[in-house]
């Protein structure tokens, strides 16, 4: 079995970088989310202005793992549109790898 090339853009390149999760504290802020979905995301992790997610620094409270190794996504199913709109090799994804000096993804 071969591995797969660690810049192939799909779903499981995202479970071993994170780095869109933890670009910026100002990131995953809430936007069309109708306030029913927002509910469901436990108080803990939304930060105090109930604007996005909690984040200590830069990094989002609901991201496990480390970055560039394996990550996961405790909220996953209910996360905000932010997050669900980021994809592999998108611009953001870009952006976000570059500032750990992860290869962009093609």
């Amino acid at each position: 079995m071969s591995e797969q090339p660690s810049n192939q853009t799909d779903a499981s390149s995202c479970q071993s970088c994170g780095a869109c999760c933890a670009y910026s504290s100002n990131w995953p802020r809430f936007t069309i989310e109708e306030d029913a979905a927002l509910d469901l995301i436990p108080a803990e992790l939304v930060n105090e202005r109930l604007s996005g997610m909690r984040c200590e620094n830069d990094r989002c409270c609901a991201l496990d793992g480390e970055i560039a190794q394996a990550v996961t996504c405790r909220i996953y199913a209910i996360r905000p549109e932010v997050c669900r709109t980021c994809m592999p090799g998108d611009a953001e994804c870009a952006m976000a790898r570059r500032k750990f000096g992860l290869p962009d993804l093609t």
